[in-house]
């Protein structure tokens, strides 16, 4: 007997009921339903939502004019200004796919990336010009350069065969743009910082732009029309999908070129902002800012951090700024934010130093995530929810990425068994929160013990002097490997000595996990504002050669 299942029957998918998602529509929303209010805020220079829509339009029909088609990457080299912005609706209106690009990186690995990307076109903002004409000058296909000026900004250099102004002007405003065929088709292109060699090309289609965009205004509570500071660079994950977001809230996106604190603290004031990202790193910076600087902040301040673990002395001091902080985490491969330290109501009769404790663990999925464990990496089996047994952390779901660009067998072995491999060790919880213990590869390992250079480097950010802090592995004849510490003074000037930070660390830790070896300096940096622990761990290991 043939069985019919009569909720399949003429109940097909159509126009009238099926329509691809993709972030795009929240700006054609915005635009229809707000037009007047404000866009974006860059300087002196303020836009609305229908002026924001119009400029991505024309960006969309000029890059038609020459030639951009469906599947083309166009690059964007360029700091946090409306351009950037602008451009994350207008290159995919046009079906093209979006690689904005990591504005520290030097013109070898920004043209491997062209290259690697086969771009058509790259926009290129003045700051970076410098850099951006040597790397296009080793390319044998070369894409059109739209230079963009920046009237507020002085300086730099300026590169290109047309203006970014008068290349959209050459658009039409009534450029008939469509939505996707298929929301799977690639939206942008991300590469990963390629600390091992060389970058991923991570794609990402328009389904989990638009879910994991949707995702930060449900785990953040955003407000319609939010004004949102522009600390995270546009680059990182696209602003972890913030800047289609801000166009579903019909927000105020206000840029910031470059992250210092006076300019954070003076837009938060003068521009009433509610909300922004950062690393902690960033974190740190704000807290360690004048009072002077801090004091007239008379509103709600929400903080999302990711990037590296914020040690739970960091997410005090921004509590007791006054600054509400949501600790996120992901990778460049699930869009940024796929993990959130969801917030239980009573959690907040705790004193702000327990709180701390609980925002420094990285939570559970994200609204729009399917799936979160912990597992061994090999068996796939998921660890006890015990707080202590380590296992790698795996998701899967709409916000993880298609795959990685012109790289199959790697793709394949990331999603080995159904689950994407993220390469972060973590504990469970009993509550089901998860917490970050080291990156696979950082993690140190001294006598058979493991050692969490994260747990070590929490120790460290509670030193009364100690401004930035990493730990990492340093070779040991007998140990294998230990603890060797990386520290750079609020006041280089204050007589602390290496015997002082060791026994700070003994006096909180078992013996073995506190560092044999201590180094004062400076930290170096990504551009996102992690600590390039492979540098430190270069020059641990060189000293006793």
């Amino acid at each position: 007997m043939t069985h019919t299942v009569i909720f399949e029957t003429n109940l097909d998918k159509n126009e009238a009921n099926y329509t691809p998602l993709s972030p795009l529509s929240f700006l054609q929303r915005s635009a229809d339903v707000f037009p007047n209010k404000p866009s974006v805020v860059h300087g002196n220079a303020r836009y609305t939502w229908a002026q924001t829509y119009h400029r991505s339009v024309k960006l969309a029909s000029a890059l038609h004019k020459r030639g951009v088609n469906t599947g083309d990457a166009v690059s964007v080299i360029a700091a946090n200004i409306p351009a950037h912005f602008e451009a994350h609706f207008g290159v995919p209106m046009v079906g093209a796919v979006m690689n904005s690009i990591n504005i520290r990186l030097d013109a070898e690995a920004i043209a491997f990336i062209l290259r690697h990307a086969e771009a058509k076109v790259v926009l290129v903002d003045k700051e970076f010009g410098a850099v951006a004409q040597k790397a296009i000058a080793t390319m044998e296909n070369k894409p059109l350069v739209v230079g963009i000026e920046d009237e507020s900004f002085d300086g730099g250099h300026y590169i290109g065969d047309i203006e970014y102004e008068d290349f959209i002007a050459e658009g039409d405003d009534d450029f008939a743009w469509q939505l996707p065929a298929d929301e799977w088709n690639a939206i942008t292109l991300n590469y990963t910082s390629g600390t091992t060699g060389d970058p991923k090309g991570v794609v990402y289609h328009h389904r989990g732009a638009y879910l994991n965009a949707m995702s930060n205004v449900v785990s953040w509570s955003m407000a319609q029309h939010a004004a949102y500071l522009w600390t995270l660079p546009m680059f990182h994950c696209n602003g972890w999908c913030f800047p289609w977001t801000m166009a579903a809230v019909a927000g105020v996106n206000v840029c910031l070129r470059h992250v210092r604190a006076d300019d954070i603290f003076n837009l938060i004031k003068q521009e009433k902002v509610g909300y922004f990202c950062g690393a902690p790193i960033v974190l740190n910076m704000l807290n360690s800012a004048s009072d002077e600087l801090k004091s007239g902040i008379n509103h709600a301040v929400k903080v999302m951090t990711a990037g590296a673990a914020p040690p739970a002395a960091v997410i005090e001091g921004m509590e007791k700024l006054g600054f509400v902080v949501t600790h996120v985490y992901g990778l460049t491969e699930t869009y940024g934010p796929c993990v959130v330290c969801a917030w239980h109501d009573e959690w907040s009769e705790l004193t702000i130093e327990e709180q701390a404790a609980l925002k420094a663990r990285q939570g559970v999925r994200v609204p729009m995530q399917e799936g979160l464990m912990v597992a061994d990496p090999d068996t796939l089996l998921p660890v006890a929810k015990d707080g202590k047994t380590m296992g790698e952390v795996f998701m899967r779901g709409n916000v993880v990425m298609k795959g990685y660009l012109k790289n199959p067998s790697t793709t394949e072995k990331a999603f080995d068994g159904g689950w994407f491999h993220s390469g972060d060790l973590a504990v469970w919880h009993e509550d089901g929160y998860i917490e970050i213990k080291d990156r696979s590869k950082d993690i140190i390992i001294s006598g058979g013990e493991n050692i969490s250079s994260i747990e070590v480097e929490s120790v460290l950010y509670r030193h009364p002097d100690i401004q930035e802090a990493a730990v990492v592995a340093k070779n040991d004849e007998k140990w294998g490997e230990t603890p060797c510490a990386f520290v750079t003074l609020r006041d280089p000037n204050t007589q602390v000595t290496e015997a002082d930070v060791i026994a700070f660390c003994r006096e909180r830790l078992a013996h073995f996990k506190a560092p044999r070896k201590v180094i004062f300096g400076d930290l170096p940096k990504t551009s996102t504002g992690k600590i390039q622990k492979f540098v430190l761990r270069d020059q641990a290991n060189e000293m006793d050669k």
